[in-house]
């Protein structure tokens, strides 16, 4: 089941998409899709990124990929909805989409054995990790700067309960203007759903509705002011944002 948040004239609703193609609110009215504001689908307490998860990825960046998962932070205030804006810093050499699959933690968990963690799991969105390649400078400065701006973390449009997805072998895909510019698969994955969330929970508990960034295939490239993302996740969802430019 796919699960929404949106506004419809002026009213907050949460609702799942319907199989004839509608948002079904909770309170039983239905919405086209086309006409509602989205809002994230949960509003997660903290939001942590894997970088150099895809081998490929690695090697178009020139870098090896770490033996352990290596992780940032995406602060809360750089998330967005799908089909709100994305700000172009003034200023800003190389601006890129990084589309991922993100998991969505489900209970408390500390201390996970891999075997046990997706149990652990709610379920999986689409995600938009937008870097400023400008500000990362190395693997020992962690990429806050370069990924932390406003409206950097767009998400959605929908949380897919994990029973209805095998994260195991989705393809990922970015069009930029209708032009494929990214792909491939989480077969791909240097580490995997388990061994990640294991490996968070040996020192940091993860909490309901948390989010955990899987990384992005290769096939980065610029964007800038004007151009439309459109970020998917085979199973999950199409995640779209426009740029434009800073104007303040």
């Amino acid at each position: 089941m796919k699960h929404a948040r949106f506004m419809v004239d002026g009213r907050t609703l949460a609702g799942v998409l319907d199989s004839d193609g509608s948002l079904r609110a909770a309170d039983g009215s239905r919405h086209d899709p086309a006409k509602v504001g989205w809002l994230l689908p949960v509003q997660p307490g903290k939001v942590i990124g894997l970088a150099l998860n895809y081998k490929a990825h690695a090697g178009e960046l020139g870098l090896q990929t770490p033996e352990a998962p290596t992780l940032f932070w995406k602060p809360n205030s750089s998330l967005i909805a799908h089909g709100e804006d994305v700000v172009y810093p003034t200023g800003a050499e190389y601006m890129h989409y990084e589309a991922e699959l993100a998991v969505v933690m489900g209970r408390r968990c500390r201390k996970v054995a891999p075997a046990e963690a997706m149990a652990c799991v709610k379920g999986y969105t689409v995600a938009n990790d937008v870097t400023v390649r400008d500000f990362v400078t190395n693997m020992f400065r962690p990429p806050i700067k370069a990924k932390g701006f406003d409206t950097f973390g767009p998400l959605g449009p929908y949380l897919v309960d994990a029973a209805d997805v095998d994260p195991r072998d989705l393809t990922v895909t970015t069009q930029v203007n209708g032009q494929v510019r990214q792909s491939g698969q989480t077969s791909q994955f240097v580490h995997d759903i388990p061994s990640i969330i294991a490996f968070i929970t040996t020192f940091m508990t993860l909490e309901p509705d948390d989010i955990i960034l899987t990384g992005t295939p290769e096939g980065l490239s610029h964007v800038y002011p004007g151009d439309v993302m459109r970020c998917e996740v085979e199973g999950v969802g199409v995640l779209e944002n426009r740029i434009v430019a800073e104007t303040a």
